[in-house]
């Protein structure tokens, strides 16, 4: 299958310092790299086996890699992903200066739904492997968040068994 050729990571974008040197060794841009290239994509639901016909199309890791990022930056909107991919230094260091459009990027989300929602469950049992959520029961009474803990607003195991029954 052709797909579409990242550049090299040591190649500088426009000349200068590459983009290898820019981005720092702990840098979560290189977490969610090796985390995605870990996944399994085809055992997921990811289709990765496109006709030779026409243009070659972005390899489901390098949408993937866009989506885990905008996801953890709080950006959602496939506009906006578009926009970082010709701006942000950690983006283009992650998708190795390729550029999807906004287009890509929505069909990619629609067509992948389910696909996206098992690797965000990988997310949950990578997390609780290492650790770094408890996976303990929260709970709240309403929409509104009070700043005063009195015991009326407060609940436990306890109380929520109690007005569960």
């Amino acid at each position: 299958m052709k797909f579409k050729q990242a550049y090299s990571r040591d190649e500088p974008p426009g000349g200068g310092a590459s983009l290898e040197g820019l981005i720092s060794a702990d840098n979560e841009v290189r977490f969610i790299d090796a985390f995605v290239d870990s996944l399994p994509l085809e055992k997921l639901g990811f289709r990765t086996d496109f006709p030779e016909n026409g243009r070659p199309a972005y390899h489901p890791s390098i949408l993937l890699k866009l989506l885990v990022y905008g996801y953890l930056n709080r950006i959602r909107s496939s506009r906006c992903l578009e926009r970082e991919c010709g701006r942000n230094l950690e983006v283009m260091w992650l998708l190795g200066q390729l550029r999807p459009d906004h287009n890509t990027i929505a069909n990619f989300r629609k067509n992948n739904s389910k696909a996206i929602t098992r690797v965000f469950r990988a997310t949950v049992r990578a997390a609780q492997h290492f650790h770094l959520i408890g996976g303990e029961l929260l709970a709240g009474d309403s929409t509104k968040l009070r700043a005063q803990n009195s015991k009326k607003n407060n609940y436990n195991r306890g109380k929520i068994t109690r007005h569960l029954a």
